[in-house]
């Protein structure tokens, strides 16, 4: 007799949730990159090549920004509504709006969809789930409204009805922190510069940008506040380092870039302080820019290498080795340091699982942005590209920051492969990668005891 031979959906089912979820980033991907293929996607009427769809694609979907064409003066209306679907699934998963409508059906979830959900989310066992999707969704849609309706009081007067389209590109651009723009009808890459000093589209897109980026947990924990009377430490350290790194980014860019009338120079007080509060904030893993970066001297543009090294929250639409990530990784130094055997933050101790896996994250990262930074050193020969400009590009991919001072543009084949595969690993996360590639469901090697040995560090 043989044996019935197992179906598709059935072995689709036995994969591990990671697999999953970094499959779903994948075949968005190329269904994006088939579609912007399509000659109704370009203004020619011509396909475009291979390479800038899957690059277009890939850092739509991967909420990155970075382009090696203009958004509005190269792909038509149906090529920007592909490319605002990418950035809408890429910021929200692929998960997330299944598990929504599957849910909005009325139909309930299984054990699997459950341990997807609590696995692309970050919650853990206790979270009801299933609430929690619902107000991912329906928040992330009302803010995009709501900050399309107040763009739309500037730029409905500007190009009418165009106008309307114009506020809901950028609302949903600005929140799922993806940084594509359709401004190119204002000049070739030309993204917010000519809106530098103008409090309703910056402040507008600052704080889509930074609801965006503090994480769906820390939303939903910020929102039952009144009802739980407390906040989790994890929403705790994502406000204080957020906070943080937004006020010191501010002001130490405001210092360096005071005098560059390139830059900030020929603004006013409150101008130069709007601009170096929103290139801050947007550096974070949005990608927009209302400043020439390519005239930023280079301490300010280590700066934001830092600052988009460290991104966004867990849970979020951003990327970097996350703000929670960065804070363990404080909390464990000074614990070191006052001779403590355990991290202890806000008089809480921090698992040494937890620590471990913020040490692992960071060396991945440091090492995916080393070999891309060396990928496009050694494969780029163009005049005017130093070797910072190599540096910001290979942390803005990693990080799905998006920023370019212009690099990207005259990049060869290779440095744009690397860029690609760069911002689907920081998109996905190195460390969630890894165990997609390499771990098996019925693994138990882990829990094997081992007699411990001894190393001398320091």
């Amino acid at each position: 007799m043989q044996t019935p031979k197992k179906r598709p959906f059935r072995r689709l089912s036995q994969i591990q949730p990671i697999k999953l979820i970094t499959l779903s980033f994948l075949v968005i991907i190329i269904a994006g990159t088939l579609l912007l293929l399509l000659p109704i996607s370009t203004r020619e009427g011509q396909s475009t090549s291979l390479l800038d769809a899957l690059f277009t694609s890939t850092s739509a979907t991967c909420v990155t920004g970075l382009v090696i064409v203009d958004t509005y003066l190269h792909w038509t209306a149906f090529g920007q509504a592909v490319i605002l679907l990418l950035i809408q699934f890429g910021g929200l998963g692929l998960v997330t709006l299944t598990v929504f409508l599957t849910l909005a059906l009325r139909k309930r979830l299984g054990f699997r969809d459950l341990q997807l959900s609590r696995e692309y989310i970050g919650a853990d066992g206790l979270m009801d789930v299933p609430k929690i999707l619902r107000m991912i969704v329906t928040a992330t849609l009302a803010l995009e409204l709501l900050g399309a309706c107040i763009l739309a009081i500037r730029f409905i007067p500007l190009y009418n009805l165009s106008g309307i389209w114009i506020s809901i590109f950028l609302a949903v651009s600005a929140y799922c922190n993806a940084g594509f723009d359709i401004l190119g009808r204002e000049g070739e890459f030309v993204n917010l510069t000519n809106y530098v000093d103008d409090p309703l589209v910056i402040i507008t897109i600052s704080m889509l940008i930074l609801l965006g980026g503090i994480g769906f947990l820390v939303f939903n924990d910020i929102l039952t506040y009144k009802k739980n009377k407390r906040l989790m430490l994890h929403t705790k350290l994502v406000l204080i380092v957020t906070g943080l790194i937004v006020v010191i980014g501010t002001i130490l860019f405001m210092i360096a870039e005071y005098n560059n009338k390139e830059t900030i120079g020929n603004q006013g007080f409150f101008g130069k302080l709007l601009a170096s509060f929103f290139q801050v904030v947007t550096a974070r893993t949005a990608g927009f820019n209302s400043v020439n970066l390519d005239a930023c001297y280079d301490p300010t543009k280590l700066l934001m290498c830092a600052v988009m090294f460290i991104g966004a929250s867990s849970g979020s639409t951003g990327g970097g080795i996350k703000t929670t990530t960065f804070a363990v990784l404080i909390i464990t130094v000074i614990s070191v340091l006052r001779g403590r055997q355990d991290a202890v933050v806000l008089k809480k101790r921090v698992d040494k699982s937890v620590v471990y896996k913020a040490f692992t994250i960071t060396v991945l990262s440091l090492l995916v942005v080393i070999i891309t930074f060396l990928v496009i050193y050694l494969t780029t020969n163009v005049d005017g590209i130093s070797t910072i400009d190599c540096l910001f590009e290979s942390i803005s991919a990693f990080s799905t920051c998006g920023l370019s001072c212009s690099a990207t543009i005259h990049l060869g084949v290779w440095s744009r492969i690397a860029l690609i595969i760069t911002m689907f690993i920081g998109r996905v996360g190195p460390v969630s990668l890894v165990y997609a590639l390499t771990t098996n469901s019925d693994n138990e090697k882990s829990t094997k005891v081992l007699p411990e040995g001894r190393i001398i560090v320091g």
